[in-house]
């Protein structure tokens, strides 16, 4: 009979389960590797959420990290683009603390291009396919690019207060992006049906208004203050930095009032519990972002304040979109009457397997 182990062992190799990827798949692959992933792989509902959820906490990092390049007086820790020096890539021991900080947010960038490459890929794979979602995910992939282009002018023209402002604003249409799609997976296709009047929804666009105005003046209040970025002398904008905070104050506090006479007139029509919500959820950020930012001013801006500052204009930014994106749901497409879901070719046998 023989050895029974050596009977395993004369057994041919087999390949069950493994895929044979042709050739004409290889090419496919390097052609559109978004489609050609997309064939093979449908992700749950959930993953798409979570990976559109990335780009958005990713955002509010590179905010957070920023800060700290900008408080440690860090700007130009890095003082060339796109190397850290006409020499190096990469930061040296020579330049110390502030190098490393500089780098670390340059590096950080790459994080963010790839939670929002995942959300692409996430968005493609649906099934049925969304078109919708993929091109918000490579808005942001557009933003995020010029972003660092941007960063990269900041850095050459020796912190600039005017390129500083516009890479922060840019980075808040970045979260603007991320959120409308994060929102988007969570609802269907069909026609957005209004969940408030008219009225109510005027009340939120002036509300959006406000609130945006409130964050470009506060770009001009940093663009003016002492935190400039760096140790050496760099300009700031030539306005009264006490008026110009005083009036940042004021638009806080009408952007407060107006969150809560939206949630008075939400309750007295009797509101779905959705918007009313959100509305609560932002006027309790807002009261937060103001104590804080009343501190912060009679404290004489301590470095660990403004940072949080930071951090709660991006909630404030983040909850006033939500606020508005609460105002409509957006169910699923009936299947009998929604467009026809989207197949993909399969280039060859193997392809056209189980995803």
């Amino acid at each position: 009979m023989g050895d029974p182990r050596e009977r395993v062992h004369k057994r041919p190799p087999t390949m069950d389960g493994v895929p044979n990827v042709t050739r004409a798949d290889a090419a496919a692959a390097v052609r559109n590797p978004l489609a050609f992933i997309a064939a093979r792989w449908t992700p749950e509902p959930r993953t798409v959420q979570r990976a559109a959820l990335a780009p958005v906490v990713m955002s509010v990092i590179i905010v957070i990290t920023g800060g700290a390049v900008r408080l440690t007086g860090s700007g130009l820790g890095c003082p060339t683009w796109p190397k850290c020096t006409d020499d190096s890539l990469t930061t040296t021991s020579e330049m110390g603390f502030h190098g490393v900080i500089e780098f670390g947010n340059r590096m950080l960038t790459y994080v963010l291009c790839a939670a929002v490459g995942w959300a692409i890929i996430a968005a493609r794979s649906q099934k049925p396919y969304r078109r919708s979602l993929t091109l918000l995910g490579w808005a942001q992939f557009w933003v995020v690019m010029s972003n660092a282009v941007l960063g990269g002018i900041v850095v050459l023209v020796g912190l600039n207060p005017y390129t500083v402002a516009a890479h922060f604003v840019a980075t808040t249409a970045l979260i603007t992006l991320a959120t409308v799609m994060w929102q988007r997976t969570r609802e269907g296709d069909a026609a957005p049906r209004p969940l408030v009047g008219k009225a109510v929804q005027q009340l939120v666009w002036v509300l959006i208004a406000a609130s945006g105005l409130l964050v470009l003046v506060g770009t001009v209040v940093t663009g003016a203050g002492p935190h400039a970025g760096d140790s050496s002398d760099v300009p700031r904008m030539p306005v009264d930095w006490e008026m110009i905070t005083k009036g940042h104050a004021v638009l806080a506090w009408i952007v407060v009032t107006l969150t809560f006479a939206l949630w008075f007139v939400l309750k007295a029509v009797d509101a779905p519990k959705g918007p009313l919500a959100r509305t609560r959820d932002l006027f309790l950020i807002l009261l937060a972002q103001g104590l804080i930012g009343y501190v912060q001013y009679f404290t004489d801006l301590p470095e660990i304040l403004v940072g949080l500052h930071m951090f709660g204009s991006c909630l404030v930014w983040i909850g006033v979109l939500r606020v508005l994106l609460s105002l409509r749901e957006r169910p699923e497409e009936d299947a009998a009457a929604g467009p026809p879901v989207q197949e993909y070719e399969a280039t060859s046998v193997s392809m056209a397997g189980p995803r």
